[in-house]
């Protein structure tokens, strides 16, 4: 289950001399038990598809094309919008760093998986390849005991075994 959670509980027209009007919508977002709220508009909700079709199969988007100031058109694509984000969060395990960018979610402890690939800031997504190389190569499982014929004795498990056995008895 995703620890993310959206909503799109309102939005409100902006009238600006310099450009016709245009609205904006409030996305309340809850991670991890803290909840934070981000203004878009549906431009940035058309950028942002946009840009995750290079990524993932985004669900469908509502229409660019609307009548700005009808009430109830507005509500339907506020609507539309949340189910939107929703599907997104419900079908992709694995949130895409643009996706977690467009809901101003900078750290994500408690999802270790996150795509550093498709963000706003970086429009070259060939130079960007995810490449997973190995920290440490184990040759046998660690964990189980050392064979006969090892040089060097295991030190973690001697030291779980001193740790776990050998306190009992200091204790007694």
């Amino acid at each position: 289950m995703n620890p993310v959670r959206v909503s799109i509980p309102s939005f409100r027209s902006e009238n600006n001399s310099l450009e016709k009007g245009y609205t904006v919508f409030k996305v309340d977002v809850l991670v991890n038990g803290r909840l934070h709220s981000v203004e878009k508009r549906y431009s940035e909700f058309h950028t942002l598809h946009k840009m995750l079709k290079k990524s993932i199969k985004p669900p469908e988007i509502p229409s660019k094309h609307v009548r700005n100031w009808v009430p109830k058109v507005l509500e339907q694509r506020r609507q539309g919008l949340e189910l939107y984000l929703q599907t997104i969060i419900m079908e992709n395990e694995v949130l895409p760093k643009i996706f977690l960018d467009f809901l101003n979610i900078r750290h994500f402890p408690s999802m270790p998986k996150t795509e550093s690939c498709g963000s706003f800031d970086s429009e070259s997504d060939e130079l960007c390849k995810l490449t997973h190389q190995p920290v440490l190569l184990f040759l046998r499982d660690p964990y189980l005991l050392p064979s006969a014929h090892d040089v060097f004795s295991n030190v973690v498990i001697e030291g779980v075994v001193h740790g776990v056995f050998c306190s009992d008895l200091q204790l007694r």
